[in-house]
């Protein structure tokens, strides 16, 4: 007879449980080159909620890019940049967990507004979960071409 594997409960996270976290952000001095920042620039890692605070603050009917918004934040900080690395990893928590807030009943006017930040050529378009002409579609309705 053959043995019946056991069936755990899944303990995969929410996307909204990855984006709510409880984590600070932390400021750090490169000691050595990374990405297109120098040696002893000040980099900020923001958090998933700071992310999502920011994306938030995009008008209807405006867009802006994830390097632009890395600026902004930079400066709102005090710091010379924000990490990329973690900033799009926390991009797509923030996208996903505001499609799944959208799944689960909530109103576009309530979800952060990702089809503002990024559209469905981006590389990260090919990486969500759901139909990337969602994001098409938004931004149409919103006259972002």
């Amino acid at each position: 007879m053959k043995k019946q594997a056991l069936k755990r409960p899944s303990t995969r996270k929410s996307w909204q449980e990855r984006r709510d976290i409880d984590k600070k952000p932390v400021i750090k001095v490169l000691e050595k080159r990374f990405a297109d920042m120098p040696v002893g620039a000040k980099m900020v890692v923001i958090t998933p909620q700071i992310l999502n605070t920011w994306i938030h603050k995009i008008k209807k009917g405006q867009a802006t890019t994830i390097n632009a918004l890395r600026e902004k934040i930079a400066k709102a900080y005090k710091v010379d940049c924000t990490c990329p690395v973690s900033t799009g990893i926390f991009l797509r928590i923030v996208v996903e967990a505001a499609y799944e807030e959208w799944q689960d009943g909530k109103p576009l006017s309530k979800i952060a507004p990702f089809w503002r930040i990024i559209d469905e050529e981006m590389p990260i378009a090919k990486k969500i979960t759901f139909d990337p002409t969602f994001i098409t579609k938004q931004r149409k309705k919103e006259k972002i071409f």
